[in-house]
């Protein structure tokens, strides 16, 4: 996020990444649906016109402190060019364009593949699927699944059932003929 000189749109494109919210729904953030006791967002309305909360990192709340003392705002966290409107989904998406052009990145990025950055990093560190479900706020499971493309080191990383077994199957009990095949 080095590569974005402007507070405003580095913060907000941390903000996509670190709870994975759509660009639609980081940019409705307003200052109040920030609760930095209980450490959560509250995402107001997202898809589907459904409330529900994402997770607040330390960083992040740190991220956001420090944009607020450069900005001081007031209602919309994001405040836009005309007074008393948000920043608009084309700007943020134009600055994660210009991040990707400074950085010489070859392969398309919008502030959608920071949400599904997000998903995979979870899903790479353990976190189960329903929970990352809840996180975006999807209401199928499937939907999640597919998103998420399961990342090559979960697969890789991932316990056959018999090694888990306390004492493997050994050779002398399975069938005599199927045994010499092995």
């Amino acid at each position: 996020m080095g590569s974005v000189r402007c507070i405003k749109h580095r913060t907000i494109l941390t903000v996509c990444y670190a709870a994975g919210l759509r660009v639609s729904e980081a940019i409705c953030l307003k200052v109040t649906d920030i609760d930095s006791k209980r450490m959560v967002i509250r995402v107001e309305q997202g898809k589907g016109r459904i409330d529900r909360y994402v997770m607040l990192s330390a960083k992040l709340r740190q991220i956001l402190r420090n944009w607020w003392r450069v900005d001081r705002p007031k209602g919309w966290l994001f405040c836009g060019d005309a007074v008393g409107s948000h920043i608009g989904r084309h700007t943020v998406e134009w600055a994660c364009q210009k991040a990707r052009r400074r950085c010489r990145i070859p392969k398309p990025i919008t502030p959608h593949s920071l949400r599904h950055a997000f998903a995979v990093h979870l899903l790479e560190s353990g976190t189960d699927v329903r929970t990352i479900q809840l996180l975006l706020g999807h209401r199928s499971l499937a939907t999640t699944a597919t998103y998420l493309r399961i990342a090559t080191t979960k697969v890789c990383s991932t316990k056959s059932p018999l090694d888990l077994l306390p004492q493997p199957l050994g050779a002398e009990l399975l069938n005599p003929t199927l045994a010499r095949y092995l």
